[in-house]
Parts: C-alpha cells; structure tokens; sequence
C-alpha cells in the first residue's frame, strides 16, 4: 500500500479530546459482526470530564475504554490485502501494546501503529466509551 495524502492525527478528532494516545495500550481487539472493538487503557489529560487525580503510586489517570470502529469494511496489517483466512483470523492474530501513532485520512481510513504492527481499518467514524460509562 503506498503511503496516504490527506491525514491528520488523532487529536484532530472530537472523540479523543481530553485523551493522550500516545500514552495509552491496546490491550485487546475484538470484532462483533461489521465493528471492530479495540480494548485499550485509556490516559485521561486535565481537560477530560472524567479525570480524577492520579494517586501517588499511579503514573497517571488510566480508565479502560473501547475505541468502536462501526460500518468496519476492512481492516488490514501494514496496508497489505485480508489474508485468505478472513478478517476474524487477522482480528485474532492482532497482538497488544503502546499507540505510537493513530491517524485518520480523508477516506474514511484509520492507521493505528504501535508495537501490534501497523492495523489499517476502512470504517465508520470511530466511537470512544470509557468502561462503565
């Protein structure tokens, strides 16, 4: 896959105002018919409405969150084709890790990028829940 034109970063989208990605962990990706739900603790900032004040043994506020990608079209690794086996099986092999980067394009198109590879995913806008919310 060549590389995308049009992109902006993650802080660019509403949904992720008062959070900091690139401090926060995936630490599970499911998919439930056309959504892909990526489990992932979640570094609330100041500015968030639910941040609380870290205690002194945490390095900040974390809560556990679900990034939900609804109308998922496709997702794919490092920008290459669904493997024969489908998306369940790629969805399934997907490992955890830090964000090191989340950028959106134009068309409709996510890159996650962090020490699970590079995840593409062509679906709706994505939707953040914080758990128990």
């Amino acid at each position: 896959m060549n590389a995308r034109k049009d992109s902006a970063d993650w802080r660019q989208l509403r949904e992720f105002r008062g959070v900091d990605l690139l401090a926060s962990y995936i630490v599970g990706w499911q998919l439930d018919a056309d959504r892909l739900e990526v489990d992932i603790d979640l570094q609330l900032s100041a500015e968030h409405p639910f941040y609380e004040t870290p205690r002194p043994s945490e390095k900040g506020c974390i809560r556990a969150a679900v990034i939900e990608f609804p109308d998922c079209r496709s997702i794919s690794r490092r920008g290459d084709d669904t493997p024969a086996a489908g998306i369940e099986a790629l969805v399934a092999e997907l490992g955890h890790g830090a964000v090191e980067s989340f950028r959106v394009y134009d068309d409709g198109v996510y890159e996650i990028e962090g020490a699970f590879g590079r995840v593409v995913v062509d679906a709706g806008r994505p939707v953040l829940r914080l758990a128990g919310r």
